[in-house]
């Protein structure tokens, strides 16, 4: 019995070896339930944008929702409600970050991926990111996702950068025009070369 326990735990822990992700992906997904989007940083704070789990874009309680750009968060409100007919909500993995939180994000992915080349293409700085303006938003579970990188043009919504699937900003143009091509990663997007 107790070497069928041991097998049993080893296959668990080697499938979430396995599964887990690593490298840049470690910062952004993999959790239990499926979501996808940032991990929580140690001592962050509901009031720096840190998200609790199972938070959805009508939580204006929490400010990483409230104080999003309130075109983004109107958006964002109509696609949940058309994802929610199809038996989907659309979670909120990260939202608006204060500037000290988006810092401790860059600090931890630069000391993970050891440089700040590295660190870049999954973590703005606080001057540049989308995040701390509030024009960003990622969302989870990847269903969700798979289901906003779908309809999200309808709402203009649309996925900027090829590497990070969760991440939504409005582009009202996309209305009419679908969403323009992501961009491979942060790095490759002109807005992060302040």
């Amino acid at each position: 019995m107790a070497l069928a326990l041991a097998a049993i735990v080893g296959t668990v822990v080697g499938y979430q070896a396995v599964a887990a992700p690593t490298g840049p992906a470690a910062t952004t997904a993999g959790t239990a339930d499926g979501r996808t989007g940032p991990a929580l940083p140690a001592g962050g704070t509901l009031a720096d944008g840190v998200v609790p789990d199972g938070a959805t874009v009508f939580d204006g309680e929490f400010p990483a929702v409230a104080h999003l750009d309130p075109d983004l968060l109107r958006a964002l409100r109509r696609a949940a409600t058309a994802a929610a007919d199809d038996g989907l909500e659309i979670g909120v993995n990260s939202g608006w970050r204060s500037p000290a939180y988006q810092d401790r994000l860059l600090h931890e992915a630069i000391s993970e991926y050891g440089s700040e080349e590295e660190a870049a293409r999954w973590v703005a700085t606080a001057e540049t990111s989308a995040h701390v303006t509030g024009d960003a938003v990622d969302t989870g579970p990847a269903v969700a996702t798979a289901w906003l990188s779908e309809h999200g043009a309808e709402y203009g919504l649309c996925q900027v950068y090829g590497n990070e699937p969760w991440h939504f900003e409005l582009r009202p143009d996309a209305v009419d025009d679908g969403c323009p091509p992501p961009y491979a990663d942060p790095t490759a997007d002109p807005r992060m070369q302040q």
